[in-house]
């Protein structure tokens, strides 16, 4: 697929191939039939046959010394046309058939080849076949001055120059469709990792933010510590940990010594840890940190809820895990009834471990203490990450290792696709033009006629049958492909035997050049040996019916040394590109995808998560990094109502956040319950009540619904009460409270109170004293299709 002008994987390494494919074909056919014209030649002719076949074989091996340094591509035509001009030459020079014979070739072969080499630059190529075209007319009117050039071979090398464009032709365009298709797989593929990626990182975010800064807020909130010395460098680190983005760490760290850092806490939350590690226990930073983090929380809870300020915590090898367990002899509690909205368990521990491939589970039970315990398997080395580092995440799952083989897979049909078509496309052709001409032109030589004609229909018959499956985007059944060879190689038999005596691979000898094409059509999906095989049967066939006819002398044994390179050595040259790109360009090419896929997705990823890591920071700046700012530099007092009150504010905005993701059936219900729950959990009384059929509503105008609710209950210490009210048009969210703050500070307190950022969303707020009451509506649009009523 050609995105920008630049070539896909199959498409390029498809023109690397062939271009190499073109050049060691053409040397080695002007090798070998230079070798056997010198063999038929005279003695006296063989000094200047060598002054011009000498040169052509050295150009060839700077040609061939150019696909390690390339040389200019004027130099390099202009060394391909110096091959024709000596090759041409050569023939008034050896003179004979034999001569004839061997121009033929190897010009033939050798204007085929460079539609290969020449493949990305048609008109070069195209040029030489002129060349070549007039290389060999020159010739015969050097060599033979009396008679009228014949122009049969000169129209015999046309047809196949075409062919062989139209050969290329074909398989770039399955090559391009390999990429094109492979590039739109490709795509879903990388947004879905993408949006993998994306979602493990906010979920790593919204962990790191519950066991930090919201911990910290909730507490100063509650106001419930007498010595605050804890707070500032407390602050200070839950700065660092929201402005550090997630999903990055790299390298390895050292489990043991990590947990040997895990904080046990401060005065009354003190937690004394009896810690025991076997040796070094060396893991991927990824899952050491999940667990140290998801340590460090669990310890939390049992400072908060265990009633013991004991606990051990172990860890160990097992097999080619680690584990990883914290144990205490607290007053213990039900896992089932925890709430899903309460994100210590869930999110800090379960989740972070999840998401880098490993497993957590607690065993808890009332009065019995709580074991929670972190398994993490070594499934073998990580992927790279930027700057050849490994990343922080699990091991790539077999799924990819799948997805490349389906790759391959595909790039290998559409490729054998396209050889099928080239091989039967040349049958179809061949056959009916140089093979019917000979075949009308000899009918009074053939002992008897009617045994060539029947084996031409049933020729004609196997491109039929075999272009009936293929055209239908079938692949021809084994015992029918059983038949067709079984057929085709009768009809090299019939031919050859019904040949009068030295015709074999001559003018007569319409079925010597075509059979081969119809083997390789019906075998092309196999390795090339198989079709070596036949084609040695059908020369062995043709060189029986010879001997048969009388022993050839060693000029006629080279005439039918030269045919048969012209003929099968072509036939097997083609299929040996054909395995090399099925087998070899083909994986290459899916390897290829697959490297430039991975780095795509990769920096994919990484600005996916540079834009979101800011756009949760800035989210945060307007509230929560002022307030942590001022408590780690002792700006902000602890002791002041007005900080507690503004804490348990972003407090409760935090937990709605942290619901945000939760997939429940409605959304907006599950965010005002757990500010509810904040609230309730400062002693706050929170009635809740729901009027209507609960509809869709987008993130962001929850946001802003739920907002004036979060302000007001954390700035509530008495009793409060929250509607929620659905009607077909609008949906409201209202909330009733004390500020305990009285209501003068609270609009300086929260600039953005009384007012919404969408602009489908109204805030209206009143206060009363110290009693407030604030509404959030959303008018909704008319096709969202929810109906409710009151």
């Amino acid at each position: 697929m050609r995105l920008g002008g630049h070539e896909g994987n199959s498409e390029r390494l498809v023109n690397h191939t062939v271009e190499r494919y073109g050049m060691w074909l053409r040397s080695t056919v002007v090798c070998l039939c230079g070798m056997l014209g010198l063999v038929q030649a005279d003695a006296a002719d063989v000094p200047p046959a060598l002054s011009l076949l000498g040169p052509a074989v050295l150009v060839c091996g700077v040609r061939l010394r150019s696909l390690a340094r390339p040389l200019p591509s004027a130099l390099l035509w202009a060394l391909d046309a110096a091959v024709l001009m000596l090759m041409g030459l050569s023939q008034p020079v050896l003179g004979g058939e034999g001569a004839d014979a061997m121009v033929e070739v190897t010009v033939g072969i050798s204007v085929i080849a460079f539609q290969f080499e020449w493949a990305t630059r048609p008109l070069a190529g195209a040029a030489l076949a002129v060349l070549g075209a007039a290389v060999c007319a020159l010739g015969d009117i050097l060599s033979s001055p009396a008679h009228d050039p014949d122009l049969a071979p000169l129209v015999r090398m046309l047809i196949q120059v075409g062919l062989a464009r139209a050969a290329y032709l074909i398989v770039r365009a399955r090559a391009r469709a390999a990429d094109r298709s492979a590039a739109v797989r490709a795509a879903l593929r990388r947004e879905a990792e993408v949006a993998a990626a994306r979602r493990a990182t906010e979920r790593e975010y919204l962990a790191t933010l519950h066991d930090t800064a919201s911990a910290t807020l909730l507490m100063v909130s509650q106001g419930d510590s007498l010595d605050w010395s804890w707070l500032p460098p407390r602050a200070r680190q839950d700065l660092e940990a929201l402005s550090a983005m997630p999903g990055f760490e790299t390298g390895s760290v050292d489990l043991a010594a990590l947990l040997g850092c895990v904080p046990e806490g401060e005065g009354k939350a003190r937690v004394r840890l009896t810690t025991r590690t076997e040796g070094p226990l060396t893991i991927p930073s990824g899952p050491g940190l999940a667990i140290f983090n998801g340590v460090r929380e669990a310890v939390t809870n049992v400072a908060r809820h265990a009633g013991v300020r004991e606990a051990e915590l172990r860890a160990w090898r097992e097999g080619e895990g680690t584990v990883v367990e914290l144990s205490d002899a607290g007053r213990g509690f039900d896992p089932d009834a925890v709430p899903a909205r309460r994100r210590g368990i869930s999110g800090s521990i379960i989740g972070r471990m999840r998401a880098v491939g490993g497993v957590a589970s607690i065993t808890s039970r009332p009065g019995a203490g709580t074991r929670v315990r972190w398994h993490w398997h070594d499934r073998g080395p990580a992927p790279r990450g930027r700057d050849g580092r490994q990343a922080a995440h699990a091991p790539r799952p077999p799924r990819d290792q799948a997805q490349h083989t389906a790759a391959v897979r595909f790039i290998r049909g559409q490729l054998l696709y396209g050889a099928q078509l080239v091989a039967l496309l040349i049958c179809l052709v061949w056959q009916s033009t140089i093979s019917l001409r000979r075949l009308v032109a000899h009918q009074d030589v053939y002992h008897p006629a009617w045994a060539q004609t029947a084996a031409f229909v049933c020729l004609a018959a196997v491109a039929g049958a075999g272009g009936s499956y293929l055209l239908r985007g079938r692949r021809i059944p084994p015992g029918v492909r059983g038949w067709c060879l079984g057929a085709v190689l009768a009809v090299s038999a019939v031919s050859a035997f019904t040949l009068p005596p030295g015709q074999s691979t001559g003018a007569a000898d319409w079925a010597f050049g075509v059979v081969g094409w119809h083997a390789l059509f019906l075998l092309a999906d196999l390795r090339v040996r198989v079709y070596a095989v036949f084609l040695a049967a059908h020369a062995g066939v043709t060189a029986t019916a010879v001997v048969l006819s009388g022993v050839p002398t060693a000029a006629e044994a080279a005439v039918l040394g030269i045919s048969t390179i012209g003929s099968c050595g072509l036939q097997l040259s083609v299929g040996v590109l054909m395995t090399h790109l099925l087998h070899g360009t083909a994986p290459a090419a899916g390897s290829a995808a697959a490297r430039e896929e991975e780095l795509r997705t990769r920096e994919r990823i990484h600005e996916h998560l540079q834009s979101d890591h800011k756009e949760r920071y800035r989210a945060l700046t307007a509230t929560t990094v002022p307030l942590l700012v001022g408590l780690g530099h002792g700006v902000l007092s602890p002791h002041d109502e007005e900080v507690r009150l503004r804490c348990g504010v972003e407090g409760a905005r935090m937990r709605r956040l942290f619901a945000e993701g939760d997939a429940v059936s409605d959304p907006l219900l599950n965010e005002l319950r757990a500010c509810v729950e904040v609230a309730e959990h400062h002693g706050v009384t929170v009635s809740l009540a729901v009027r209507g059929r609960p509809g869709a509503v987008p993130v962001e105008v929850r946001r802003e619904l739920i907002d004036p609710v979060a302000v007001t209950l954390g700035r509530t210490r008495s009793a409060a009460r929250v509607t929620v009210v659905w009607t077909p048009g609008t949906v409201r969210v209202s909330v009733v409270g004390v500020d305990c703050a009285g209501g003068g500070t609270a609009g300086a307190a929260v600039p953005s109170y009384n007012r919404a950022t969408h602009p489908d969303v109204s805030v209206v707020r009143t206060a009363r004293g110290a009693s407030v009451w604030a509404e959030a509506s959303w008018v909704r649009p008319a096709s969202s299709g929810v109906t409710g009523h009151e």
